[in-house]
């Protein structure tokens, strides 16, 4: 770190917070920046106002959004103050800069709090960051899921003929495709994918101008509409004032949402991972129906073994990302009367699922799925010899004999089929 540009408060969070865990959200920090350019843009525009602090204040703005100051960005995410802490390291910077870079010698210092912050709350300006965020990797991962839904399709069509035993309870149950299965995981992703889109909707409501509890103290009506306008255009995201702004500033539930909803992604993920595990298993002790490219060594004792890493990794991210859900929970529910004091860790959990599994679905997708391919031969192998097919003579012959004949021949399914097939004769003849 050349130098320091943040101040005392942000040195006294570093003391208070000092759980060696990670620092908050670069991606939620860019977006109270973006705010902060947008209020100062909107004091600019409206007479009175000093153009010389408030374009300091933009410029500053935007080399911290070039990325070319992220090292100054030091409190740990999980802090206490709703995130006060996290909001005054961004306030501090950007006064520090401000001051740096002004053009004219006349111009009085910018204060982090009477300028940075003018008009302005750690309790509007800190959700509506998070939901700017939320957005932005909410549509990043819908866009994931979308190429991962696509290439489950392409599987699906591929191996559209490839005929294999279905289980249910791992037990042998009916003949499917392999086609069908990846169709199904298809179908379970394009929900998600849906799921994700949508929900975009209620995260565009922001509660910016509200400031402390939503009752609008110190942010007059022009800079209310004014800032939210400009932070539309700076965003590309259709923000909308909020119709009840302390309902959004005590109220969390719309987070909690969206991580039920990475959480259901989690799951499907989890599953789909798992399926392939089974089906790669052997590549002679276990089901063998499908192969898996081979990512790396397997292990360190057993030469030529290949593990399935890919959906390791999947379903371990899926894991963490239901646990992250419990959090963002459990954080939601502990919003006191006008303010939540635990968003901090909504915002670590919720940006991290995000994050998470927009990397997991493409890793899925390119290192997995794509390059797969079917083992037709085993899997009609272990069609053919599994009794899966004794569930089409039951309309013929009841439920009752054709589970007696299945007994009866030990399960041996070319014994099974013989005695099923003598039996359908012997009806005809009696009919």
């Amino acid at each position: 770190m050349s130098e320091i540009l943040y101040g005392a408060e942000t040195l006294r969070a570093r003391e208070n917070f000092k759980l060696a865990y990670k620092r908050t959200d670069l991606g939620l920090i860019y977006a109270m920046v973006q705010v902060k350019k947008a209020a100062a843009l909107t004091y600019m525009s409206l007479d009175g106002y000093e153009h010389d602090v408030y374009g300091a204040i933009v410029s500053a703005c935007d080399e911290v959004l070039s990325g070319a100051w992220e090292d100054q960005f030091v409190v740990d995410a999980l802090q206490g103050g709703a995130g006060t802490s996290a909001h005054m390291n961004v306030n501090e910077v950007l006064a520090a800069l401000a001051n740096r870079i002004k053009t004219n010698p006349e111009m009085r210092p910018v204060h982090p709090l009477d300028d940075v912050n003018r008009g302005q709350s750690t309790n509007d300006v800190f959700p509506t960051a998070l939901r700017i965020a939320a957005i932005e990797r909410l549509r990043a991962l819908s866009d994931g899921c979308a190429k991962l839904q696509e290439a489950l399709q392409e599987k699906e069509n591929a191996y559209d003929a490839v005929k294999k035993l279905g289980r249910t309870e791992l037990m042998d149950a009916v003949p499917i495709t392999l086609g069908q299965s990846f169709g199904a995981y298809a179908q379970a992703i394009a929900r998600d994918r849906w799921r994700l889109y949508k929900v975009e909707e209620r995260l565009r409501q922001v509660n910016l101008g509200g400031t402390a509890v939503g009752t609008y103290n110190n942010a007059d009506r022009q800079y209310r509409f004014g800032v939210i306008e400009n932070l539309r255009k700076m965003t590309g995201i259709g923000l909308a004032v909020a119709e009840y702004p302390m309902d959004i500033t005590q109220n969390n539930d719309v987070f909690v949402e969206v991580s039920g909803l990475t959480k259901a992604l989690a799951v499907n993920l989890m599953k789909i991972a798992n399926d392939l595990r089974w089906m790669n298993s052997g590549p002679n002790g276990g089901l063998g129906e499908i192969r898996l490219e081979p990512m790396q060594k397997g292990s360190t004792i057993m030469p030529g073994k290949v593990n399935p890493v890919i959906p390791e990794m999947v379903m371990q991210a899926a894991m963490k990302v239901m646990a992250n859900d419990q959090a963002v929970t459990m954080a939601a529910a502990h919003g006191e009367f006008e303010l939540n004091a635990f968003l901090p860790l909504i915002a670590d959990s919720l940006l991290e699922n995000l994050s998470l599994l927009t990397h997991a679905v493409t890793l899925f997708k390119e290192r997995c799925i794509e390059s797969l391919r079917a083992d037709e031969r085993r899997c009609l192998y272990l069609l053919e010899h599994s009794y899966a097919f004794a569930v089409d003579y039951t309309p013929a012959l009841g439920y009752d004999c054709v589970a007696e004949v299945v007994e009866k021949c030990g399960g041996e399914a070319s014994a099974i089929r013989e005695e099923l097939e003598r039996l359908i004769q012997v009806s005809k003849k009696v009919f």
